[in-house]
Order: C-alpha cells, then structure tokens, then sequence
C-alpha cells in the first residue's frame, strides 16, 4: 500500500483486515472484514439478500456475478432479516481490485488522501476480537442499513475498533458518507471567504482546504462523539443509538444502567 493507492493482492491480505473495493467507477466502494478462509463478513441491505449475495437491482454490490457460489457452498450465508452476509473473496469483489483500509495513520497521511473511506486515524483493536465481532454480528445482525448512517463502512469500522458514534442523527462513522457530505459543505462554507481568494484557483484552494478539515473533524478517531460497545450490548439492544447517545465516552453499553448513573455520567462530561 502507498499514499495515492490501498490496493493489495490476495496474497497480502490476513484475517482479521478491513478490505473493500470500488464500484460502479469508482463511484463509491464496498467494505468488508477478511476472516480468512478466503470468506468476507460485510454489511448490505437486507431487501438484496433475498435471493444471493449479489443482484441486478441498484445495492452496495456489485453485479454481474453468478447467483450461487461455484467454490463456496456456504457462501451467501446470512439469517434472515439481516444485512450481515459471509461470502466468498471472489464474490465480494466481484469484477474489481482489492483494498485494504488502513488504520493508526497519522494526521498528514489522512489529509493526504483525497478520497474519503479509504484510512483512519483511529487504531484497530486486535485480528482475533475484530473476527469475533464480525462472526458475532453475521449470526445477530447490524440493525437496519442507511446508506449515510449504518453503512458497510460503518460495519467494518465498528468490527474493528469497537467505537459507535452517540448521536442520533446525522452521518455515521464512514469515510465515504462523510466525503458525500463535505464537497457541498466545503463550496458552501468556503463562500464567505471568496473576497480572500483571489480568482479561481484561490478559490479551489480555499474549498479544498474546508473539505479536508471536515474529513478530519469528522473521522472516528478524531470525534468526541464515539464510545466503545462491547459486540454483545449491541446484538442485544435494538435501540443501541438511543442507548449509546446517554452513554458516556469511553465505557461500554448497557441497557441495564439505571437512570440514576446514566446522569451522573452525563453531568461528568459537562
């Protein structure tokens, strides 16, 4: 891997990496967790697992592929009403490269990449737990699929840091997501500063500047917002975002916190 590009072999990759690959021209990407054994655990909706781990229709994978697995007979595997599928390598990618997500990076590295949902700065928790969460999830499920909020990056992401954003509403813990929404945000707070700008290219400088600040304020090692959630509190709570949004920083959610705590941590963080 280097600074303009992720990609990887198959050989290179172990159990345990965040891995995706780009679609639709490189449009946007899809990511996964490598639980070795040549098998991915990733995130989709649920509406595309009726009949494969691939379709036609418009969804987080790509097309193309043959409906049954011709190496793997486990492959497709998901229970029902769930998102959460375990597919072959060559069914995950499809017709497309391997990438491999970076963790730890340092802040100049991140503002190095031009393109949204490809590192953090945030630091992955040990290949052993991050295939427990994925393995856990695929049985139990990651909730509903949005596109912004609860997305196949936020699905790896969570599998490899454990970290949950606490708020309710907004964009989630993905690169991509949060790509989508600094372009527009980057042009339209960049505007006031166009009497500084002088002519066009001071004017890019300026928008690129905003877009990369607010990939960075944004990342899930960089936000405030973020606390860890043992894999077993989240299958087990449907309501894991309200949960999670009178949590404090840094523990670990559980339903069973009585109110009493639950302000009392809320009045710490004040």
């Amino acid at each position: 891997m280097g600074l303009l590009s992720n990609r990887v072999e198959k050989t290179e990759i172990k159990a345990g990496d965040h891995i995706y690959s780009w679609r639709a021209a490189y449009t946007y990407s899809h990511h996964g967790v490598y639980v070795g054994g040549s098998k991915v655990v990733h995130f989709t909706r649920k509406k595309d697992t009726s009949d494969s781990i691939n379709s036609s229709s418009s969804s987080s994978l790509s097309s193309g592929v043959p409906s049954v697995c011709p190496t793997f007979p486990d492959c497709g595997f998901h229970q029902s009403n769930s998102g959460v599928i375990l597919s072959c390598l060559d069914c995950f990618l499809g017709n497309g490269s391997l990438y491999c997500f970076e963790y730890g990076v340092p802040p100049s590295v991140f503002l190095a990449k031009v393109r949204g949902g490809t590192c953090t700065t945030a630091e992955s928790d040990p290949p052993e737990t991050v295939i427990n969460r994925a393995m856990y999830l695929l049985q139990n499920g990651f909730g509903n699929y949005d596109v912004f909020e609860n997305n196949c990056e936020d699905f790896a992401l969570y599998c490899k840091t454990g970290l949950l954003s606490l708020e309710e509403l907004g964009i989630g813990r993905s690169g991509q997501a949060s790509s989508f929404f600094g372009v527009p945000l980057a042009a339209l707070f960049s505007t006031p500063f166009k009497l500084l700008a002088a002519g066009p290219v001071g004017m890019a400088t300026v928008t690129a500047g905003m877009y990369c600040a607010g990939r960075y304020i944004t990342d899930i090692g960089v936000r405030k917002d973020v606390v860890k959630v043992a894999v077993e509190d989240l299958a087990a709570n449907l309501g894991w975002r309200r949960c999670l949004k009178e949590r404090a920083p840094g523990k670990d959610c559980d339903a069973s916190v009585g109110v009493a705590s639950i302000e009392e941590e809320k009045r710490q963080r004040l």
